[in-house]
C-alpha cells in the first residue's frame, strides 16, 4: 500500500512538471512566435520595461546583488532579446549599414536566428571605420561599425546596464540619454542665467570618444565578470580600414550601439567634483551650490558663476579630473565669457573675454532692458547655424 500511494505521488509530481506555463487567456507563455510579424511587441516591451525598472529601483538603494542578478535575467530574456534584434534590424537608422560581416539586412527568419545566437562572450570581430565629414568644416570623423550580431548584442546589453546607470547618473547630464534632449540642456542654461548675468566657461573635451582609458572605464564600470569581459572585448576589438588592421589601446568606437552610454560613465563624476569644490568655500554650503551651474551635453558643456575667479578654479579643477580618465580639454573650443557685458581683457591670461557663447547651435547671450534705475537683463537664444534669412529659405 505504501510503493503504490509513493508510485501514485510521483505520477502526480511528474505530471505538474510536464504541464506548461500559461496565463490568463489559456495561451502557453513558453512557446515562441512561428512569424516575426506575429509578434505582440507591446507584451515585449512591457516585459522587458518591468525588469528595467526593478534594475532602477535596485540601483536607486544600492542594491548590488539584485542589480546584478536582474542585469543577468535580462540579458538572458528572450523578450529582451527580440527587441535588441528589432531595434538593430528594423528601427535604427544606420540599420542598412553593414560592418566587416558584409550583412546590410536580414529577413524575418534571420532575425529569429539571431536572437536565439545573442550570447555573451569575448570573442568580437573588428569594427569597420567610416569617415564622415564634420559639418562646415575641413575634418573627418572617424566611425567604427561594428558587424549586426555584435550590433544586436551591444543592444542587449545597453538594456541591462541603462537603468543602472540612470539612476546614478547627474543631474545636469543631457546627452545620450533617455527622455532627455538638448532642449533640456537649454533650459537649464536659461534658468541658471534668467536673473542674473554671469561668467561662463565654455569647454569641449578633445576626441573624447577616441581617448578614453579603457581600463578606468571598466574599473568605473564595476559589473559582474562575464558582461566586463564582453564590454572588453568591444573596446580591444580593433577596427578595418581600407583592408588594414589596427588595434585599438583607448577610446569607444563612435558608431556602436553602447558607446555613448560608456563616454557618459566615463563623464559621470564632472559634477560631483565641482560641487564639492563648492561646499568648500564660505557662508551656506547650499546656496553656494545653487550658485554654481554645470550643464553636460555629451562631451560640450559649460560651468556658469557669477565670479571670474571661480570659474578659472573650476577649469583647473576640470583638467586634473579628465586627465585622470585620460582626456582633455580642446584649447580651440575652450574659452571663458560673459553673458552681458563687452569683451574685456584678462589680465591673467592676457585673452579676451567674449560677449556670449555658443552650445548645440545656439549662440546664447543677454541683453541690458528697462530704465537707468532699475537695470534688468533678457535672455537670447540664436542660432548660430542659420541666419534669419536662411530660415525663410528652409520653411
Amino acid at each position: 500500500m505504501q510503493t503504490d500511494s509513493l508510485v501514485q505521488k510521483m505520477e502526480k509530481v511528474q505530471v505538474r512538471v510536464q504541464m506548461p506555463k500559461t496565463d490568463s487567456n489559456k495561451k502557453t507563455v513558453g512557446l515562441k512566435p512561428q512569424k516575426w510579424s506575429d509578434i505582440n511587441w507591446k507584451v515585449i516591451e512591457k516585459r522587458v520595461f518591468k525588469l528595467q525598472k526593478r534594475i532602477f529601483q535596485a540601483s536607486s538603494r544600492d542594491d548590488v546583488k539584485t542589480i546584478r542578478k536582474l542585469q543577468k535575467t535580462l540579458i538572458k530574456s528572450w523578450s529582451a532579446r527580440l527587441l535588441a534584434v528589432r531595434r538593430v534590424s528594423q528601427d535604427n537608422q544606420g540599420k542598412k549599414t553593414a560592418g566587416v560581416d558584409g550583412v546590410k539586412s536580414l529577413s524575418p527568419i534571420a532575425r529569429f536566428k539571431l536572437a536565439n545566437k545573442l550570447k555573451l562572450g569575448n570573442k568580437v570581430a573588428p569594427t569597420r571605420r567610416v569617415w564622415i565629414p564634420k559639418p562646415g568644416k575641413d575634418e573627418k570623423r572617424p566611425l567604427g561599425i561594428p558587424t549586426m550580431y555584435d550590433r544586436a548584442l551591444q543592444a542587449l546589453v545597453k538594456l541591462a546596464l541603462e537603468p543602472e546607470w540612470e539612476a546614478k547618473f547627474e543631474p545636469n547630464s543631457y546627452g545620450f540619454r533617455p527622455g532627455r534632449s538638448c532642449h533640456d540642456a537649454k533650459e537649464a542654461i536659461f534658468n541658471a542665467i534668467r536673473y542674473k548675468a554671469k561668467y561662463v566657461l565654455d569647454a569641449d573635451i578633445a576626441q573624447c570618444f577616441d581617448r578614453i582609458n579603457h581600463e578606468k572605464l571598466l574599473r568605473k564600470l564595476n559589473t559582474y565578470p562575464n558582461l566586463r569581459k564582453q564590454i572588453r572585448a568591444w573596446l580591444k576589438a580593433g577596427y578595418m580600414d581600407k583592408n588594414e588592421l589596427f588595434s585599438s589601446n583607448e577610446g569607444t568606437p563612435q558608431g556602436g550601439i553602447i558607446s555613448p552610454l560608456l563616454a557618459n560613465i566615463a563623464l559621470h563624476g564632472m559634477e560631483t567634483a565641482l560641487m564639492d569644490f563648492a561646499k568648500t568655500w564660505k557662508g551656506d554650503k547650499e546656496k553656494n551650490v545653487k550658485s554654481l551651474s554645470f550643464i553636460r551635453y555629451a562631451d560640450d558643456f559649460v560651468v556658469i558663476h557669477k565670479s571670474l575667479n571661480v570659474i578659472m578654479e573650476c577649469k583647473n579643477i576640470l583638467m586634473e579630473w579628465l586627465n585622470d580618465m585620460g582626456l582633455e580639454l580642446k584649447p580651440s573650443k575652450t574659452r571663458i565669457c560673459h553673458t552681458l557685458n563687452d569683451p574685456i581683457l584678462n589680465t591673467k591670461t592676457g585673452k579676451l573675454i567674449h560677449k556670449g557663447f555658443d552650445f548645440l547651435g545656439f549662440h546664447i547671450r543677454q541683453y541690458p532692458v528697462g530704465i537707468a534705475l532699475r537695470k534688468n537683463v533678457r535672455t537670447i537664444f540664436e542660432s548660430s547655424i542659420y541666419t534669419f534669412s536662411d530660415c525663410f529659405k528652409l520653411w
